[in-house]
C-alpha cells in the first residue's frame, strides 16, 4: 500500500505525535478509572475475605502505578514536539498536571502503600491513599481534557 504523495513526513509526524499523546492520556485516565471504580470494588465483593481482596488490590494498584508512569513519561516526551504557536500557552498547564499526577502515583506507591500493607494505622493511611489516588485521577482527567482540546484544535 502506497501513501499518498500529498502526505509528507513533516505532516505525518505531528499527527502521529498527537495521536500517541491522546492515546497515552486516555489510557492513563481510563486505567485509573477502571482499577479504582470497577476492579477493586469487585475484588471485595467476590473474594472470600477482605484480606485476600486487599492483597490482590495492592498488586493491581502497583501495576497501575507503572502504567501511569509510562503514560506520564510518554506524555512528557510528546510535549517536546508541541510547537504550534497557538498551543504553546497550554503546554505548561498540561506539564504541571502530568508531573503532579506522576508524583502523586509515586507517593502512593512508595509512601502510602507500604503502610497500608503492614496495616499500620490502616484507616488513616487508606484514607490518605484514596485521597492521593483521587487527586491523581483528577490530574489524568485534566491532561486528557487538555490533550483532547489540543488535538481537536490542531486538526
Amino acid at each position: 500500500m502506497n501513501l499518498p504523495a500529498a502526505l509528507p513526513h513533516a505532516t505525518l509526524k505531528p499527527t502521529l505525535t498527537r495521536a500517541v499523546r491522546l492515546f497515552a492520556a486516555a489510557l492513563w485516565w481510563g486505567s485509573l478509572t477502571t482499577v479504582c471504580f470497577v476492579i477493586a470494588p469487585l475484588l471485595f465483593v467476590h473474594l472470600p475475605t477482605p484480606a485476600m481482596a486487599g492483597n490482590l488490590a495492592a498488586k493491581l494498584f502497583t501495576a497501575q502505578t507503572w502504567v501511569s508512569n509510562a503514560c506520564a513519561l510518554l506524555l512528557l516526551w510528546g510535549l517536546r514536539f508541541d510547537t504550534a504557536p497557538s498551543l504553546i500557552g497550554k503546554a505548561p498547564s498540561a506539564m504541571l498536571f502530568i508531573v503532579l499526577g506522576l508524583l502523586l502515583g509515586l507517593l502512593v506507591e512508595f509512601g502510602v502503600s507500604p503502610r497500608i500493607l503492614t496495616r499500620e494505622n490502616l484507616k488513616l493511611w487508606h484514607g490518605i491513599g484514596v485521597s492521593l489516588y483521587a487527586l491523581q485521577w483528577c490530574c489524568a482527567a485534566a491532561v486528557l481534557w487538555i490533550t483532547a482540546l489540543r488535538s481537536e484544535r490542531a486538526s
